[in-house]
Parts: C-alpha cells; structure tokens; sequence
C-alpha cells in the first residue's frame, strides 16, 4: 500500500471479490517501473492515482476467480492486462485517441498477492499469455506499448539515426524497438557508464556520457554536423527536454517521451522550429492495440526484454527494492514475486 511520497507499507488485505464480468488474478510477477519509481519518490497527477492505494501496474499471472458472463478467460490461464481502459465514447476516443480518454479506468495493484481486473478492461486489454516466455517478460507489455506508441507517433523510418537520452529501462526499450524498425544508427545519451555499456550490449551503435562531453557538439560528430533524424527524451526532466531540442537536424523530429512533474516549462529556440522546421511532440500512455502488439513482439522475442530484469525479490521486501532503485545505478528493472 503507498501512503505517500516514500510512504510504501506491506499490509493484509482482504482478497477482492469478484463482480459480473470482473477477473481475480493470482499475481505471479510483477515488475517495477520509472512510474512507479517517480510516484514514490514524488507523487503523481491525481485523475491518474489517488492515495492511498495497492501500488504497481505492471503484471502477469494465473486467473484464479472468473465473474459470471464471460466465456473467456477460463480459470487456470495465464493472463496479463493493460493498466488502462478507454471508453469509447468521449471525443477523444471518437478520433481514435484511445491514449487520451477523458473517462478511462486505471487498475493499479501489481504488488500483492491477487488484482482484480474491472470488466471494461477485461473486454478491452486483457490477453493471455502465450507458452514459452516467463511471467517477468508478459509484465513489461506495459511499458512496451508505451514505448510503440511513442515510436510510431515520431515515425522513425528505415535508415533513420535516432539519439535517445536516457539509458534506463525505458530508453532502452527505445533502442530495442528503433533497431527492430530499421534504424540506421543509435546513440545513446545517459550520465552513466553501467548503463550505457548496458546498451551497447543491447545494440547501441554509440554512446555519449553527458557528463563527460558536450552532447550537443558529440552528436553533430556523429552525425556528419547534421544532427539526428529522431531525437527522444526517455527520462522525463525540463533540463533533458530542452537538451533533446538541440540534438535533432534540420525537419527532424523531437519526441518528449519522459514524463515531467506538473507544471513543469521549458524554453523553446523559435528560429530552431521556424526555420529548422522541427517537429517536436510529446506522447502518454498508449492504446489497447499497442498493448496486443508488444506482447507478440515479446512472445516471439522479436523484442527480447529478459536482460532488462536485473534483480527479483520477494513482495514483503518491496520497499527495499525501491530503495534499491532510487540509489543503484546498476538495476533496471526488479521482478517482485508475490
């Protein structure tokens, strides 16, 4: 149960019951997210999480209860289901923006034992989970079709060079998905050494440590003096939003990907956009379909996220592993086994 910032407690609950059309999934992983890091260390936007609650929204597991009116699933599958649910009906979802939903329903609750799956999201974002790939790879769908989405958004074309800043799980899982779209050149911009011999394992045709080296001159060595077709924030600070900005060529494209606290603002060079013409976007969450598409491209290890699992721990020892993650530089994702 989180409390507050840094206020995260292991409690019994009662197992919740199940209504029509509703799904009880024994948990059997779950694993940590920069989200969920973020609303430990500092809170969340209210619409999105209200306090206090059972944390955690990315999962997998067994059904263990199913509700009356539903033929699928069956008691004994393994599922996994998105952390959102559009409605279908606001303007937002009439012109297909699923993401924006102004009425969506938000299921959080990945650490603990059982989660409770409402019916919209069972007909909307539930899938089962293929044979042959563990419980930890079907939980980081998540984030995946968060990372699809955004990619997609920036249409990142074959041939493309795209430099990402931030080499955590999230940014990793951009170079992961850039390479598989054809990417011609990747290069990876993080603070750390770990992390960014980390993604030259995973693929990185380069690296730049941006406390080391101007990012921005390194870039345009990379580069020829252009710059990047597709530059993508990964982390989620006005500091690295603006230096994102300044590593894209002439029409390329900034994707603001990272997520920045309320209220954040930032500078924007105006010549850069008009004369640059720069195309610069931001993008949050994703939709049902991106959810079904990360999972095949994780069943089939087309997208292999195995390596991003560093660590796994039992739920009782929760806040340690937040702990861990909020001082370690090594740990990108800890699976938690209830």
């Amino acid at each position: 149960m989180l409390y507050g910032v840094k206020d995260l407690r292991v409690e019994d609950v009662e197992v919740p019951e199940v209504k029509d059309g509703e799904v009880l999934v024994k948990v059997k992983a779950a694993t940590t997210c920069g989200t969920d890091l973020k609303i430990f260390q500092r809170g969340y936007v209210e619409k999105v999480i209200k306090l206090p609650t059972i944390f955690g929204h990315e999962w997998a597991g067994e059904v263990a209860e199913v509700g009356r009116g539903l033929e699928w699933p069956r008691k004994g599958m393994r599922v996994r289901a998105g952390n959102s649910a559009p409605c279908l009906h606001c303007s937002m979802c009439q012109r297909g923006k699923y993401n924006l939903c102004e009425n969506m329903i938000w299921l959080w609750g990945a650490y603990a034992e059982y989660i409770k799956v409402p019916a919209r999201m069972v007909l909307m974002n539930m899938q089962g989970i293929p044979d042959g790939i563990s419980y930890e790879e079907a939980a980081i769908t998540e984030p995946l079709a968060c990372v699809l989405h955004g990619v997609e958004q920036a249409n990142v074309k074959l041939g493309d060079t795209v430099a990402i800043i931030g080499a955590g799980p999230i940014g990793l899982l951009h170079l992961l998905t850039v390479k598989k779209m054809g990417a011609g050149r990747t290069i990876m911009i993080d603070l750390v050494d770990e992390r960014l011999g980390f993604a030259e394992k995973l693929g990185a045709d380069a690296t730049v440590n941006s406390g080391k080296e101007n990012v921005e001159t390194r870039i345009r060595e990379l580069t020829g003096g252009y710059g990047a077709d597709v530059a993508i924030e990964a982390i989620g600070l006005s500091a690295t939003w603006e230096q994102a900005l300044k590593l894209a060529r002439k029409g390329g494209t900034v994707l603001e990907f990272g997520g920045c606290p309320p209220g954040t603002e930032i500078k924007v060079n105006a010549e850069m956009l008009h004369y640059g013409e720069l195309t610069v976007m931001g993008t949050f969450h994703t939709t049902p379909l991106h959810f079904r598409k990360a999972l095949n491209l994780i069943a089939t290890r087309t997208i292999d996220v195995r390596p991003l699992v560093t660590r796994k721990m039992k739920l009782d020892n929760i806040k340690e592993a937040f702990e861990i993650l909020s001082t370690s530089k090594n740990e990108l994702k800890i699976g938690i086994l209830p």
